[in-house]
């Protein structure tokens, strides 16, 4: 079975014995990048420079109708385009030691933050694609929870104690899960035994 193989939910275990390694920090952080997202993004800057191009430039002489929707159309697609690739051209995960936070792209925009003390467990997840989840992006699919997908790679599987799954791809994301583990036994607040 070669890495493609891998069905999604198939999570590493990591050892539950804490590392002889310094403390973890207080804030933890990582990031997981697509630079594939900036090609997306000058799609949806040229459908907005054609719409723009076609309002300028128009000598159309079947009246204003068509041209008033071709405009508005290739405008309007490419505002989509443009913020739909460029929300996920990163992903921000932040781990304190009250919460963890995902926040997409340079605006930070979708954000979504989980108290420690509604997480059950977390595991390594060695690949995780957007085939898996039906693309790029935030990400919800009834048998599999909800995910943050910008890239291939690899990714933390939170576990809730409302029974739901949250995926996110982070580089290194096989420390982010010793640092919550590490904050989950350590007792973080609310938690359950």
């Amino acid at each position: 079975m070669n890495m493609r193989d891998h069905p999604h939910d198939e999570s590493i275990p990591l050892p539950d014995v804490p590392h002889a390694d310094a403390p973890h920090p207080d804030v933890w952080t990582g990031r997981a990048t697509n630079r594939f997202q900036w090609v997306l993004a000058l799609v949806g800057a040229a459908c907005m420079a054609l719409g723009v191009e076609l309002a300028v430039e128009s000598a159309w002489t079947s009246g204003i109708a068509p041209l008033a929707m071709s405009v508005v159309g290739c405008i309007a697609a490419g505002l989509l385009v443009l913020f739909g690739t460029l929300a996920f051209v990163h992903v921000d995960l932040k781990l304190d030691k009250e919460s963890l936070e995902v926040r997409c792209g340079h605006i930070g925009l979708p954000r979504r933050r989980i108290p420690l003390a509604h997480v059950a467990g977390a595991d390594f997840v060695p690949l995780v694609t957007p085939r898996h989840w039906g693309g790029w992006g935030y990400r919800w699919r009834p048998e599999k929870g909800t995910a943050v997908v910008v890239r291939r790679g690899e990714g933390v599987l939170l576990r809730l104690w409302d029974g739901h799954t949250f995926t996110i791809t982070v580089d290194d994301a096989e420390s982010a899960v010793r640092v919550i583990r590490d904050r989950l036994r350590a007792g973080a607040p609310g938690t359950k035994p």
